[in-house]
């Protein structure tokens, strides 16, 4: 029994520097959320996200104190681990009927935009000088989810920590502007929630950007761009799978592929399958009614947080490390998809 004390007390130990050191971060984000959401009531245009992430990256520049590396994990939780955890939440207030109407809708434009970022990759990749495992880490970036997909990606093609770090910095700059230039631009054009949902579900690469800028659209736009984005998410499986099977063909003179090596859980994010979950127990009629509101306010506020940890994270140094042509490559493809995701909703009428 002494032992058992011993092993549970240890665990206890264990765990309590881990809250520790996650506390500082994450309270500051949690405080600049709550800040930002009240702002965003009274500036709806802009909204709590957007407020979150201009608030914390604001702070973080003008207070030296809260770049210390003690902040640096409990953003890090804000940023990922919570804005998990609110599409999981968001997640109940929808439909399995809407889900698979809104993905099936957006096929067209999906496959369209990511044959653009695919395409383009490789066309303006050659152009601009940007070959091999960089090129591919921001074509897959920009063309699916990101950093997910460029970590993923990472994955099997096993590419130089530089190349990585080149795609990163890349797309989290066109995340940023993301965020603070589509909004104004779909009210300037007039689009209704749901077809600027499909805009930035197609043409924003980060999750999280992706919610910031359609939750604080307005309407139905967030719930809209979600379901648009984590079906987007699901293309990181055949094309992964395949960029596998390319890299192990080159890697091992022709050996044939074993699918069952990948690691599963790089490639189908588990907050996914989470919010498919989430989705079938709000379908099922469990939830109570009256419980959706606040389901609704708590998810947003989740990524109000998230948001503010990206922006408290934010390092212009980080951005400016991705080198002018990676980063000429990275705008470029994402003004190609961003076009080319409106022409196509034009042609299949969804741009009203």
């Amino acid at each position: 029994m002494r032992v058992e004390a011993n092993d549970t007390g240890t665990r206890h130990a264990a765990i309590r520097p881990g809250l520790a050191g996650v506390a500082p971060g994450l309270v500051v984000a949690l405080l600049i959320a709550a800040v930002a959401t009240i702002a965003g009531r009274f500036v709806p245009v802009v909204g709590g996200p957007v407020f979150g992430i201009l608030l914390g990256a604001t702070l973080a520049a003008l207070v030296p104190a809260l770049r210390s590396k003690r902040c640096a994990p409990g953003y890090a939780v804000a940023a990922k681990p919570v804005l998990q955890l609110s599409i999981v939440v968001l997640g109940t207030g929808l439909s399995l009927r809407q889900v698979v109407q809104v993905g099936g809708q957006s096929l067209p434009v999906m496959l369209g935009t990511l044959a653009v970022a695919l395409g383009g990759a490789w066309l303006l990749g050659n152009l601009l000088g940007v070959r091999g495992d960089a090129r591919t880490l921001i074509g897959v970036g920009t063309g699916i989810c990101g950093a997910s997909a460029i970590a993923a990606t990472s994955a099997v093609l096993k590419p130089k920590d530089t190349e990585v770090a080149y795609a990163l910095g890349t797309i989290f700059t066109c995340n940023i502007a993301a965020v603070l230039l589509f909004p104004p631009l779909g009210h300037l054009m007039g689009m209704s929630p749901e077809a600027f949902g499909l805009w930035s579900g197609t043409a924003i690469n980060d999750t999280s950007s992706v919610v910031a800028a359609a939750y604080g659209y307005g309407g139905d736009a967030g719930s809209h761009g979600m379901v648009v984005k984590l079906t987007r998410t699901l293309m990181l499986i055949p094309i992964v799978l395949a960029l596998a099977a390319l890299a192990a063909r080159r890697n091992t003179a022709g050996q044939e592929f074993d699918p069952g090596s990948m690691p599963w859980r790089r490639i189908v994010p588990p907050f996914l399958i989470g919010f498919l979950l989430a989705v079938a127990v709000g379908s099922l009629g469990v939830i109570p009614g009256s419980w959706h509101p606040v389901l609704s306010a708590s998810g947003t506020f989740l990524i109000t947080t998230a948001l503010a940890g990206i922006g408290l994270g934010l390092r212009p140094a980080a951005m400016r490390a991705a080198g002018h042509r990676p980063l000429l490559l990275g705008v470029l493809l994402w003004l190609a998809v961003a076009m080319s995701s409106l022409v196509l909703q034009a042609v299949t009428g969804n741009l009203t």
